[in-house]
């Protein structure tokens, strides 16, 4: 089940724990207090299963009409499932029903195959983020 969960309730703390388990403790690093700035402005969307979230991703405003789709993280246990295209497709159909015009995103190398399946394009040069290398990426609607 995919469901907005609120900022600092214990549905958050539990996403941001599985955010530092799959995207910054394979890379050596830990989440810094200064890294949650801001968040309190942005959705937070979490795949649920038995009560457990094993799936996450936030979109936050940018621009006018556009948002920008952050920390999607799907626990590595089940990767493979179909939770992230759930979660992109609930994020696309809430974008679509507030008339955004766009999701842009900065995507991990080892992730540009499963944003091109899902309809996202690669705009601007490769760069590297978190010390990895990122393609800057868009989905216009």
């Amino acid at each position: 089940m995919v469901a907005i969960i609120d900022f600092g309730s214990p549905e958050y703390d539990e996403a941001k724990d599985l955010r530092e388990k799959i995207l910054r403790i394979p890379l050596g690093m830990k989440y810094k207090i200064e890294d949650f700035v801001g968040e309190e402005n942005n959705l937070h969307i979490a795949y649920f299963e038995n009560g457990s979230i094993i799936g996450y991703l936030q979109l936050k405003p940018v621009q006018e009409n556009g948002l920008k789709m952050r920390q999607v993280a799907v626990d590595d246990l089940h990767q493979g499932k179909g939770i992230g295209k759930s979660l992109v497709d609930y994020s696309e159909a809430w974008a679509n029903n507030e008339n955004k015009s766009f999701i842009e995103l900065n995507a991990r190398e080892v992730a540009i195959p499963f944003y091109l399946k899902c309809g996202y394009k690669i705009e601007k040069e490769p760069f590297e983020e978190v010390g990895i290398p990122h393609r800057f990426m868009i989905k216009r609607f």
